[in-house]
């Protein structure tokens, strides 16, 4: 299980449980936006939902992750 934080040293986290793009990973980062940041997503086009519901770039700063949530990282693709 990977893990992603962002908490200042010595600082009381509470680490969380998601499922993202399948894979088990834990985290201390309460908001979608900063997870993202985070796993080094910043600045990339990508589509994102949580627990199987869209979530536009411009409702992640206000978007909750919670322990158990689901969250789908998506990649636009060229061709066809």
């Amino acid at each position: 299980m990977s893990s992603i934080t962002d908490r200042p040293a010595g600082a009381a986290s509470i680490t969380i449980r998601l499922t993202v793009n399948g894979q088990p990973v834990s985290a201390s980062i309460g908001m979608l936006d900063q997870f993202l940041t985070k796993a080094g997503y910043a600045g990339a086009q990508i589509a994102t939902a949580l627990n199987g519901e869209f979530v536009p770039q411009s409702a992640r700063a206000t978007t909750v992750l919670a322990d158990g949530d689901k969250v789908e990282i998506l990649s636009p693709r060229q061709g066809g």
